[in-house]
């Protein structure tokens, strides 16, 4: 309901039923005190977001005299007024998608809530904050070269933060959250590219937004297979803690493969989806730093940190996902209670297939 509303009250009363289900799906496990802990965190995270949406809605509906997605189009506004719906929806729609530092509750949530909600939240529901952003910047009749920035700001921050914390993680869910946060960090750079090439590169800019766009589908599917491999582990062995895993590959062989591809596809790594998306945006910047190429500082500067900071994601995110995949599915086991693991349950063997 929520990407089908052309209404801003609509789309804010789904916005909410969304954040409540959510709410009431991360507290599944309620008996525990970190669940309800990481249930409030998340409750109240999403709700500051849906404050700032709601100054948004304000402004954009008293602009333009109707709340109709249909009407907002065209409408004039002082450079204050346009400033404040950029900034308030960045704020409102960033807290969803999990932009660094706005992503506290994620490695909350995630942890608490049982793997095929976590499964939901990080392959669809953040993804909503990145659907919201982009709906509403094609309503603007031009995109500043700053927003630009701001994206691009956004996604080495994120990028580069959420899989360092990544890699010093010891609790299976945890990491799979902050890798969350890094794959949105490459969607914000490529959205920053494509910004920069509005206007002055058309094929630069449909390259990058169509990485970009590409990639919150590809994040969608391997993300999945990852959350419901770690739930099938943990419904096997029944720990996240990751110094007490190993040799698992052997025991369950099809959660190990199906892992191993879905790890792969995070990575980047050619031919799984994950490169398709990454590729594109990496091309686009690499045209727009061509010296016989386009004009703009802007989009040349924007393209050679995009790059730099892509292979430095990369890099990082095959050192992660080797140092997981390793530790949790190969050598031999570190506990007693590993020993004993198996694919036991066929139904959870189906999803995992289809997703790798």
């Amino acid at each position: 309901l929520l990407v089908v509303s052309a209404n801003g009250v609509l789309f804010l009363v789904c916005w909410e039923v969304m954040a409540l289900a959510s709410f009431f799906l991360v507290a599944h496990d309620d008996e525990k005190p970190q669940v309800r802990e990481a249930a409030w965190i998340y409750l109240v995270a999403t709700h500051l977001g849906t404050a700032f949406l709601l100054v948004f809605f304000a402004v954009l509906g008293q602009g333009a005299g109707s709340l109709d997605f249909s009407r907002f189009g065209g409408t004039a506004f002082t450079p204050f007024a346009r400033e404040t719906l950029f900034f308030t929806a960045l704020l409102g729609f960033g807290s969803k998608a999990g932009f660094f530092p706005l992503h506290v509750w994620l490695p909350e949530a995630h942890p608490a809530a049982p793997s095929h909600v976590s499964a939901l939240m990080s392959g669809v529901m953040i993804k909503t904050g990145i659907y919201g952003l982009l709906r509403v910047m094609v309503l603007a009749n031009d995109w500043p070269a700053w927003w630009g920035w701001t994206f691009i700001g956004i996604g080495v921050i994120s990028g580069v933060g959420g899989v360092i914390y990544a890699l010093v993680q010891h609790d299976f869910k945890r990491l799979l959250a902050y890798s969350s946060v890094e794959n949105i960090g490459i969607i914000c750079l490529g959205i920053g590219v494509g910004v920069f090439g509005i206007g002055s590169a058309g094929p630069v800019a449909r390259l990058a937004m169509a990485g970009a766009l590409l990639h919150v589908l590809n994040h969608a599917v391997f993300k999945t297979g990852l959350f419901l491999g770690a739930g099938a582990v943990i419904q096997a062995v029944g720990t996240r803690d990751l110094d007490i895993l190993g040799g698992l590959q052997k025991r369950m062989p099809v959660t190990g493969l199906s892992f191993l591809v879905a790890s792969a596809a995070i990575c980047g790594l050619p031919p799984l989806n994950g490169f398709v998306s990454e590729f594109l945006i990496y091309l686009a910047s690499y045209w727009s730093v061509l010296p016989q190429g386009f004009p703009s500082v802007n989009l040349r500067v924007g393209g050679f940190v995009v790059i730099s900071s892509l292979a430095l994601i990369g890099g990082l995110a095959a050192m992660c996902f080797t140092k997981v995949y390793g530790t949790v599915f190969l050598g031999e086991p570190r506990s007693a209670r590993v020993a004993g693991a198996a694919d036991r349950v066929p139904c959870m063997a189906v999803p995992l297939r289809i997703v790798a």
